[in-house]
C-alpha cells in the first residue's frame, strides 16, 4: 500500500473477520514533517460514515483490507481534531502551493509509507501523470508505464513532499503544517505573485488572507497583471487597501492607485496618513510614461557642507522599509544638485571629510516630463542604479531607480515581442515547444489554404459543375498566403526599427512607395515563375495556343485531349496571374498595417503581430480566391 487511491474502497474488518465497511479516507495530523495516519474514516453499513483512531484500533493493513484489533461491539467512534486534515476531502484532486517549486498544482494522488504492520505515514503529493493514471485505473498506469519504458523514455513519478507543501481550500490556513515548513509568508514577494496568478480566482482571496499587511504590499506590487490588481483590491475593505498602499513604495502604490476608479482611489487615498497620500499625489500630477510617473520620492539629498559623519548619521536613521539607498545628492543652498557620492565612496572616506570635497560634480539628471524609455536608456548607458528627476532650477523631486528602469525596459520588450507575434511564447523564447501552438502561431495558413480551396471548389461546383477545376487555384494559392504573410512581417521589423523624433511626420509616403516597388518586383517574379512551370509541364504548341487564346478545331481533337490541356495552362497561367496582382496589393496596402501600428501605439494600446498576420493572409486569401474563381469560370466557359 503505497499511495491513498490504493487504500480507498478497501474493506474495514474487526478482529471476529466480520466486515464492517470500506475505506473512503485517512486523517493526519499536520504538525509532523512527515505525518502519522491518526484516524481512519470509513463507510459502514447503509452508507454511514465512521471515524476511529488509526493507532488504537488499527492492527494491520495490506491489499486485502484494514484489520482491527477490537470486535465491532467495542469500537469507540472518534472526531477529526482541530490540527488534523483528510487527505481524500483536503488535498486529493485539490490545488496546493509547491513552496520549493514556486508553483500551484493539482494532487493526483498521495504517497504513503508502511512502517511496521500498522503504522503508516505521509510522504508527499503525486502532482504528476502517473497518480491521475492510477486514480483511474492502476491497471492503465501499469499500461502507460510500460509501454513508455519500452520507447526509451520512462514515467518518473512527480511527488512533493510534505514539507514543501501549503494548503489552500477548507479553512487550513489556520492548521500549523509543519515546523519545518516553508509557507507561503516566508516566501519572496514575486514568488507570491507568481503563486497567486496561477490559481484559481475563488483561491486567490484565501491566500491574499493568509499574509499580513506589509506582505500583501509587496506581493501585489510584483503582480504584472492590472486587471488582476484591481480585483484583488475590489475585495479588500477600503481600510485594508489603504493601509496595504501606504506601506508600499509610492511609484508603487501610485501606479496601482492609477488602475482604480475616479471614486474607489479617492477613497483609498484619503485613508492614507497625510505624508503618503501627498507623496503618491504628487506623482499622479505627471503625465503616463514619464519619468515624473516611475520615480520614488524617498531619496537621500544633504548640503554640500555636511560632512561624511552627517551623510552617515542621516542613512542611520531611515525608515526600514525606506527605498533602496544608491547614492547620497548633494546641494546647494538654494537646494540645487550640485554632486553625487556613492555608498562606496562614503564608507571609505574620513569622517570629517567634506561631501563637496568628495562628490561627482557632472551628475547626469533627466526632467520629470522626460520619456520613461529614454531615462531607462540613459540609466543603461551610464550604468547607474539611480537617476535623480530635477525640475528647470535643478531642485531633485525624486529618483527613477534601477528595479523601475528594468520593468520600463522589460515592458518595452513584451510590447516589441507582442508586435512581432511572439508574446505569450512558452519559455520566454519567443517559439513554443507544443507542436499544436507551434502550429497555430507559425503555420494557420495550411488551414486557411485548405478552407479556401473547399470553398472554391463548391463555388466552381456551383457555376455549372466545374469543381474538379478548383485544383489549379488550389496549387498557386500559398504563393499568395505567403507573400502577405512576410509583407506583414517586414512591415513590424520596419516599425520596430524606426527611432522617431516626436516632430518627425510619419514616413508614410516613402515607405508606400518603397512597398509598391517590392511588390512590382514580387509580382514580376511569381509570374515569371509561372511561366517556368507551364514551360516546363506543357508542349510549345499548347502554350502556344494558350498564349493566344485560341482551341483547336473539334475536326481535329476529336477526343478533346489537346483542348483540355489548352484550358489547363490557360488556367494555371491566369491562376499565377492573379496571385502576382494579389501579392503587388498586399504590398501595396501593406502602409495601412504601418498606420494601425503607430495609430495603437499613440493610444498606449498593446498589437499582436499573430493577430495582424492572419488579417493580412485573410485579406489575401479573399481576393484571390474571388479573382481566381472567376478566371478559370471564364476559360472554362
Amino acid at each position: 500500500m503505497n499511495y491513498l487511491s490504493e487504500m480507498l474502497k478497501l474493506p474495514v474488518v474487526d478482529s471476529a473477520g466480520e466486515r464492517i465497511g470500506i475505506v473512503n479516507d485517512l486523517g493526519i495530523a499536520t504538525g509532523e514533517v512527515f505525518p502519522h495516519v491518526t484516524s481512519l474514516a470509513f463507510q459502514g453499513p447503509g452508507k454511514t460514515p465512521f471515524m476511529i483512531s488509526w493507532r488504537k484500533y488499527v492492527e494491520r493493513f495490506d491489499d486485502d483490507g484494514v484489520y482491527l484489533k477490537m470486535p465491532a461491539t467495542d469500537i469507540r467512534f472518534s472526531y477529526l481534531q482541530p490540527d488534523e486534515v483528510l487527505l481524500a476531502r483536503d488535498i486529493m484532486n485539490k490545488q496546493i502551493v509547491d513552496t520549493q517549486g514556486m508553483k500551484v498544482v493539482r494532487v493526483n494522488d498521495i504517497k504513503l509509507s508502511a512502517s511496521g504492520e500498522n503504522q503508516l505515514r505521509l510522504l508527499g503529493a503525486e502532482v504528476g501523470v502517473r497518480g491521475l493514471l492510477r486514480t483511474l485505473h492502476p491497471v492503465l498506469e501499469r499500461v502507460v508505464v510500460a509501454a513508455s519504458r519500452a520507447v526509451g523514455k520512462p514515467l518518473q513519478e512527480d511527488i512533493i513532499a510534505w514539507s514543501y507543501m501549503d494548503l489552500l481550500e477548507r479553512s487550513t490556513q489556520t492548521i500549523k503544517l509543519s515546523v519545518s515548513h516553508k509557507t507561503l509568508g516566508e516566501l519572496h514577494p514575486a514568488d507570491i505573485a507568481d503563486i497567486i496568478e496561477q490559481l484559481d480566482p475563488r483561491l486567490r482571496g484565501q491566500v491574499f488572507a493568509q499574509l499580513d499587511t506589509a506582505q500583501a504590499a509587496e506581493a501585489i506590487s510584483e503582480l504584472d497583471d492590472d486587471e488582476l490588481v484591481a480585483e484583488m483590491l475590489e475585495g479588500l475593505s477600503d481600510r485594508d487597501a489603504s493601509s496595504m498602499l501606504a506601506l508600499m513604495d509610492p511609484d508603487d502604490a501610485a501606479a496601482l492607485i492609477d488602475e482604480l476608479d475616479y471614486e474607489k482611489a479617492e477613497k483609498l487615498l484619503r485613508l492614507m496618513g497625510v505624508k503618503e497620500e501627498r507623496a503618491i499625489r504628487n506623482l499622479l500630477g505627471y503625465e503616463e510614461n514619464t519619468a515624473g510617473r516611475i520615480m520614488t520620492s524617498e531619496f537621500v539629498a544633504l548640503p554640500a557642507t555636511s560632512t561624511v559623519a552627517d551623510a552617515i548619521d542621516g542613512l542611520r536613521k531611515l525608515d526600514e522599509d525606506f527605498e533602496s539607498v544608491y547614492y547620497v545628492y548633494t546641494t546647494d543652498p538654494a537646494g540645487a544638485l550640485t554632486g553625487v557620492l556613492s555608498l562606496r565612496t562614503l564608507i571609505v572616506a574620513d569622517h570629517d571629510a567634506r561631501l563637496n570635497s568628495l562628490a561627482y560634480r557632472d551628475v547626469v539628471w533627466v526632467s520629470p516630463d522626460e520619456d520613461q524609455e529614454d531615462v531607462a536608456e540613459e540609466m543603461s548607458k551610464y550604468n547607474l542604479a539611480a537617476m535623480p528627476v530635477c525640475d528647470e532650477n535643478r531642485h531633485i523631486l525624486g529618483i527613477v531607480t534601477v528595479d523601475d528602469a528594468m520593468e520600463v525596459m522589460n515592458e518595452e520588450h513584451q510590447e516589441d515581442l507582442q508586435i512581432a507575434g511572439m508574446a505569450g511564447a512558452e519559455g520566454g523564447s519567443g517559439e513554443s515547444m507544443h507542436v499544436f501552438s507551434w502550429f497555430a502561431r507559425r503555420q494557420y495558413w495550411l488551414l486557411v489554404w485548405a478552407i479556401a480551396s473547399g470553398i472554391i471548389a463548391a463555388v466552381l461546383q456551383m457555376m455549372g459543375g466545374l469543381g474538379s477545376y478548383f485544383i489549379y487555384p488550389m496549387c498557386v494559392m500559398p504563393v499568395s498566403l505567403l507573400a502577405a504573410s512576410r509583407v506583414v512581417s517586414y512591415v513590424r521589423n520596419y516599425y520596430l526599427e524606426y527611432d522617431e523624433a516626436d516632430d518627425e511626420d510619419k514616413p508614410y509616403l516613402a515607405f508606400f512607395l518603397q512597398t509598391v516597388l517590392v511588390g512590382a518586383v514580387l509580382a514580376l517574379v511569381i509570374y515569371l515563375c509561372g511561366q517556368l512551370v507551364l514551360g516546363a509541364a506543357y508542349s510549345d504548341d499548347v502554350l502556344a495556343s494558350a498564349s493566344a487564346g485560341g482551341w483547336m478545331p473539334a475536326a481535329a481533337d476529336p477526343d478533346g485531349a489537346v483542348n483540355a490541356l489548352i484550358g489547363a495552362a490557360r488556367m494555371l497561367s491566369a491562376c499565377f496571374v492573379c496571385a502576382a496582382g494579389v501579392t503587388f496589393v498586399s504590398c501595396a496596402l501593406s502602409v495601412i498595417y504601418l498606420k494601425v501600428l503607430f495609430w495603437r501605439d499613440e493610444h498606449d494600446l498593446n498589437t499582436s503581430g499573430i493577430a495582424l498576420s492572419v488579417s493580412a493572409v485573410l485579406i489575401a486569401c479573399v481576393l484571390y480566391s474571388v479573382v481566381s474563381t472567376l478566371a478559370v469560370s471564364m476559360i472554362a466557359a
